[in-house]
């Protein structure tokens, strides 16, 4: 199909859309997921250091939302990469490791300002991929199915994706009648429907996800593992996606977003459990066996990585080389420590194992 023959499939509405989000599927569905969500937001502070949480659990939900895009890479490739951000990583592995850096730098602006901007969303689409641009510019994008049959075309014009981009801006940042929860389905089939970039707009859109939940105060930082329970349905969504531009249902779309938020704020708490159970079995073990070595930091850098290296103790330590190596080594080498030594060429790696079986969904 030429670019010329793209006709928009669907009239981008404004917003709020015109219907009436309180049925009682719908309020029984956000009764849950509220819930839930007040469960994953009161706990997180178990953690002291609540970066470890952001930089643990965004890394997994970059791997869940990449592989909705078939961007498929295995754990170990997603936690070496992490560990090797001063390497030249290409392919998956590359796709998958900046998508950390783009959530985290979403909420550093939306800390800043308490905005979501569509500013924010293109700095986030340049270091996501790497790109200098912004919203499209040029017409031809059609999104296929896996037989290459277009299913959807987005607008196709310029200048009414900058509109449409900017009144979704408006009504993310304005106040609403609308629950913020039934609000972030809109926002996310809304952007989704827009399609405002070359690439990477299912990865943006549910970032936009749990930064909208966090500036509207539904959670305190950025950790709701979504991504997870829309890969495991990933029919149904882009099903209900197109169904509310082929009927107008928003019913059943808001429904299937809400029990996702419901299903994942439970696996988001096992995983925050789970964190804690394992940072209280080092901390005590470490203050226990290896006093003259033991530090909340070392504590804490060793759950930040779940593949830790000794440049990484320097740096969030203050300590030498030397210094840094003997702390490694010595808990490396204690058989009651779940910490693995890899050697890889010139490169050490010291793995978490606790830490990389929960984020695999792997651990009793």
């Amino acid at each position: 199909m030429s670019e010329r023959s793209l006709k928009q499939t669907y009239n981008i509405p404004s917003l709020p859309p015109n219907y009436n989000f309180d049925t009682l599927p719908i309020l029984k569905a956000l009764n849950a997921a509220t819930r839930a969500l007040a469960e994953v937001k009161g706990r997180a502070p178990v953690i002291p250091n609540q970066g470890i949480l952001i930089d643990t659990l965004s890394l997994q939900e970059a791997k869940e939302s990449s592989e909705i895009e078939n961007i498929v890479t295995t754990n170990d490739e997603l936690f070496r990469g992490s560990a090797d951000r001063d390497t030249a990583l290409s392919g998956p592995s590359k796709e998958v490791a900046v998508y950390r850096d783009a959530l985290r730098l979403g909420f550093e602006h939306l800390c800043e300002n308490g905005l979501l901007t569509n500013r924010t969303l293109i700095e986030m689409f340049r270091l996501l991929k790497n790109r200098s641009d912004g919203f499209r510019k040029l017409p031809g994008t059609g999104l296929q199915n896996n037989s290459g049959e277009i299913v959807y075309v987005p607008t196709q014009e310029a200048d009414l994706i900058d509109a449409q981009m900017a009144e979704l801006e408006i009504f993310i940042n304005s106040p609403s009648e609308l629950d913020p929860l039934i609000s972030m389905a809109i926002i996310h089939h809304q952007f989704e429907s827009i399609h405002p970039f070359p690439d990477g707009n299912g990865r943006l859109g549910r970032m936009l996800n749990v930064l909208y939940l966090t500036k509207e105060g539904l959670l305190g930082i950025p950790i709701l593992y979504m991504s997870r329970g829309i890969n495991e349905t990933k029919s149904d969504y882009y099903r209900l996606l197109q169904e509310v531009r082929d009927t107008g249902n928003w019913e059943d779309w808001v429904v299937y977003m809400l029990n996702i938020v419901t299903r994942t704020a439970k696996l988001t708490l096992d995983l925050i459990e789970g964190i804690r159970i394992e940072m209280a079995f080092f901390k005590d073990h470490i203050r226990s066996e290896h006093r003259k070595i033991y530090s909340q930091d070392l504590i804490n850098n060793l759950f930040r990585h779940p593949y830790t290296r000794i440049e990484f103790v320097m740096d969030e330590l203050g300590v030498s080389r030397p210094t840094a190596t003997s702390y490694l080594e010595k808990l490396s080498a204690d058989e009651k420590l779940p910490l693995m030594k890899i050697v890889e060429g010139r490169n050490n790696y010291y793995v978490n194992v606790a830490l990389v079986e929960l984020l695999s969904g792997e651990s009793d």
